[in-house]
C-alpha cells in the first residue's frame, strides 16, 4: 500500500500522543537493535531523548512496550516486548486503513499542492 505524504496518524493517550510515526520507528529500531542508544543513533536523535520517548510509551500503556536491562556483560540493552511489538503492528494497521479509506481524497487534494523545482 503507497502511504500518502500527507497522512500522519497520532493517537492520542490522556496526557499526551501515545504512538505516532516517530514512536513506532522507535519501538521498531530498539528491536532491531536490542539497545536504545544504537535505536537513538539510527534515527539520529540523542540517547536523552529517545530514552524520554521509552518513559513516555511505558507511561501511556497498560504494560511496558520496552524494557530495559541496566549494566550486565554487555552493558546492558532493551527488549521490545510482545506487547509492545502488538501495538505497533496494531498501529500499521490503522495506519493503513486510514491510508486506504482517504487515498481518492488525497489524490484529488494532491492535484492542488504545487510540485517541487
Amino acid at each position: 500500500m503507497k502511504r500518502y505524504r500527507g497522512l500522519t496518524l497520532r493517537i492520542l493517550g490522556r496526557r499526551s500522543p501515545a504512538m505516532g510515526p516517530g514512536r513506532a520507528q522507535l519501538i521498531t529500531q530498539i528491536e532491531r537493535t536490542g539497545s536504545i542508544s544504537a535505536a537513538a543513533r539510527a534515527m539520529g536523535m540523542s540517547y536523552r531523548r529517545a530514552w524520554q520517548l521509552v518513559e513516555a510509551l511505558n507511561r501511556s500503556f497498560s504494560r511496558p512496550v520496552v524494557t530495559k536491562a541496566v549494566g550486565g556483560k554487555r552493558g546492558g540493552g532493551a527488549v521490545v516486548t510482545d506487547f509492545g511489538k502488538r501495538m505497533v503492528a496494531l498501529y500499521h494497521a490503522m495506519e493503513s486503513k486510514a491510508s486506504a479509506a482517504i487515498a481518492t481524497d488525497v489524490r484529488r487534494f494532491s492535484r492542488h499542492l504545487r510540485r517541487s523545482r
